[in-house]
């Protein structure tokens, strides 16, 4: 193997993972171009090491005795810990926001993307681009099924004052019968004789609660007085 064929498998690999990695910036992901850049290019490195990095003819030249020996070179073992190593890297990217697991997908695109370096590295360049190509369709294409089957949720902050407990009742009410749209938390607290305010979050698909319609629902509904909702 020539070192020319070598530095191509990890200039290709650096090249696979740096557009995932644009994509992922572009949607302003904890991780972009840099993380997926290097991930590609350290896993590309590391399946080099463990297929070339120990050449069985150099240990036997110097290490005449063993030569008559059964000797069993496993490949594989350095790939295997970059799957743990990189599955460590992508627990990172796993966060709780507001009642949402956010990073899932960035990491898993990391975990994609040791994978395809470990494949070009390991001489599968096709399988790698194919991989790739793959990755970016499905990150671009899904996220438009998310918004054309109105999968996707997002959350809606909302305050309003209430004359009194059965006006926030029948707020809560109004606002849990809207298609799509579930009150996952309030808090409530009474202020003399201003009446009770609340303040609750409104989960909601991409077809669901709009900001708009839920103010105009909030408006309708007697001793209802909307403050907020974003």
């Amino acid at each position: 193997m020539t070192t020319a064929v070598l530095l191509g498998r990890l200039a290709l690999a650096a090249l696979f993972g740096a557009l995932i990695g644009l994509e992922r910036e572009f949607r302003a992901k904890e991780a972009g171009l840099r993380t997926h850049y290097l991930v590609a290019l350290g896993s590309c490195l590391f399946m080099l090491l463990s297929l070339y990095g120990f050449s069985l003819s150099e240990v036997l030249a110097t290490q005449p005795e063993i030569a008559a020996q059964s000797i069993r070179v496993d490949v594989a073992r350095v790939a295997a810990q970059i799957v743990t190593g990189v599955g460590f890297l992508g627990a990172g990217m796993i966060v709780l926001h507001k009642r949402f697991v956010v990073g899932l997908t960035t990491a898993a695109a990391i975990w994609t993307t040791a994978a395809i370096g470990a494949a070009v590295g390991g001489g599968l360049w096709i399988v790698g681009g194919a991989a790739t190509a793959l990755t970016l369709a499905g990150l671009e294409l899904f996220r438009l099924v998310d918004r054309r089957i109105g999968t996707a949720k997002h959350e809606l902050d909302i305050a309003f004052w209430a004359a009194d407990n059965e006006a926030v009742g029948r707020a809560l009410a109004a606002l849990n019968s809207i298609r799509g749209a579930a009150v996952a938390g309030y808090e409530a607290a009474r202020h003399g004789d201003t009446g009770v305010h609340v303040s609750l979050q409104l989960v909601s698909s991409a077809r669901g609660a709009r900001p708009g319609s839920v103010l105009e629902a909030l408006r309708d509904i007697p001793g209802v007085e909307p403050e907020r909702v974003e």
